[in-house]
C-alpha cells in the first residue's frame, strides 16, 4: 500500500504549481518510544521519516531554502528540518540519521541551557515520572489529589503541569516547580542539553545553527529591553562560540499573539536575522511573512499516512 500511496502523493505534489516550503519541527529523538513525551520521535521513527524525505523531497538548510524562495528558485517539494532548544540527543541520535541520509537540518539553540542546563519543563516531566504510588497530593498547588498509577495518568498530569507553569513569570515558575519536586520527592539529575563542545560537533558536521533566546522565555511577558537582551545576547554568544553569523531564529513556544508579538519580529529583523519561525501550523508560500514562518510535523505513525499528511498540508496553502 505504501508504494501506491507514495506514487499518488508524489504525483499530486509534483503537479502542483508554486514553490512552497515545508518546515518540520522536532525537539528530541529518543532511543526508544517514551510514554512521557508522546509527541517526540524515537530513532526508529525519525529514521524512516528522514528516509522518506531524502527519497521524495528536497531537504535544505532553512536559510538556504529562504534564499532560494526569495530568488524564485526553490525546488519543488522543498523541506527544512528544524530542531528547537538544543538537546544532547540531537547530536547522538538525530545527527547520525541525518548524515546517513545526507541531509542537513537547522538547530535552534537556547544558549542559557548549554553546559549543564535542563529545560524547566523537563524537570516537571521527570519529577512526575519518578513519583511513586497511585496518587500525588498537589493540594499546595490547588490541584488536589492527582492519579498517577498508570503511564497514561503520569503523562497527562505532566502535560497539565507544564501548561500551568508555562505562562508564569520566572519567580512564580520556579516556586511552582519547587512545589512539584517537593510533592514528588524527586530530584531529577542528569544533563539533557548540549555542551558547547557537542554544539561545535553538530556545527562542524555541517548542520545549521539558529538562535532561540538565552533562557527560552515567553517574549510577550517581557519588557522590550528584556526581550531585546534575550534575543541579542543569545545571538552574540552563539556566534562567538561558533565563529559564524546566525541567519535564522525561532520564537520560544512560537504562537503569534500568545507568545510573541509583531514588535518581537521587528527586534529579530533589526539584529540581522534573515527569517524567523513560529509554531503556527502550515506550509510556507512565497507570500508568507518570513518573520513568522509556519512549521508542522506529521504526527502519523505510518509512512503512508505521513506522506498523505504532507500532501494535504501542501494543497491547503495558496502559491
Amino acid at each position: 500500500m505504501l508504494n501506491t500511496v507514495v506514487r499518488l502523493a508524489i504525483s499530486i505534489l509534483s503537479s502542483l504549481n508554486g514553490k512552497k516550503l515545508f518546515i518540520l519541527i522536532y525537539h528530541r529523538v529518543f532511543d526508544e518510544p517514551d510514554y512521557m513525551y508522546q509527541g517526540e520521535a524515537d530513532k526508529k521513527e525519525f529514521s524512516w521519516q528522514m528516509q522518506l524525505l531524502a527519497r521524495y523531497f528536497n531537504v535544505l538548510p532553512l536559510s538556504e531554502a529562504l534564499r532560494l524562495q526569495a530568488e524564485g528558485r526553490l525546488p519543488s517539494r522543498a523541506v527544512a528540518v528544524t530542531f528547537d532548544d538544543g538537546y544532547a540527543d540531537n547530536l547522538y541520535n538525530a545527527l547520525p540519521i541525518l548524515k546517513e541520509n545526507r541531509l542537513t537540518a537547522t538547530f535552534f539553540i537556547a544558549s542559557g541551557f548549554l553546559d549543564g542546563g535542563r529545560m524547566w519543563n523537563d524537570s516537571i516531566v521527570e519529577a512526575i515520572r519518578a513519583a511513586e504510588g497511585e496518587t500525588l497530593d498537589l493540594s499546595g498547588l490547588e490541584l488536589g489529589i492527582c492519579e498517577i498509577g498508570t503511564p497514561e495518568q503520569k503523562e497527562r498530569l505532566a502535560r497539565k503541569l507544564v501548561g500551568e507553569a508555562k505562562y508564569k513569570n520566572l519567580s512564580e515558575r520556579e516556586d511552582f516547580i519547587a512545589a512539584v519536586l517537593a510533592a514528588t520527592g524527586a530530584k531529577p539529575d542528569g544533563d539533557l542539553m548540549l555542551t558547547t563542545a557537542e554544539l561545535l560537533q553538530l556545527y562542524h558536521a555541517g548542520m545549521e545553527i539558529g538562535g532561540h533566546t538565552v533562557s527560552h522565555p515567553i517574549l510577550k511577558t517581557l519588557s522590550d529591553a528584556e526581550a531585546l537582551s534575550e534575543i541579542a545576547t543569545n545571538k552574540k554568544i552563539l556566534e562567538e562560540k561558533l565563529g559564524t553569523t546566525l541567519k535564522v531564529f525561532a520564537y520560544p513556544n512560537g504562537k503569534i499573539g500568545i507568545d510573541f508579538l509583531p514588535k518581537h519580529a521587528e527586534l529579530v529583523k533589526s539584529l540581522g536575522y534573515e527569517g524567523a519561525v513560529s509554531t503556527e501550523w502550515g506550509v510556507n508560500s512565497p507570500r508568507t511573512d518570513r518573520w513568522r514562518l509556519a512549521r508542522f510535523t506529521p504526527w502519523d505513525k505510518k509512512p503512508y499516512k505521513f506522506l498523505l499528511r504532507m500532501m494535504s498540508m501542501y494543497r491547503q496553502v495558496k502559491s
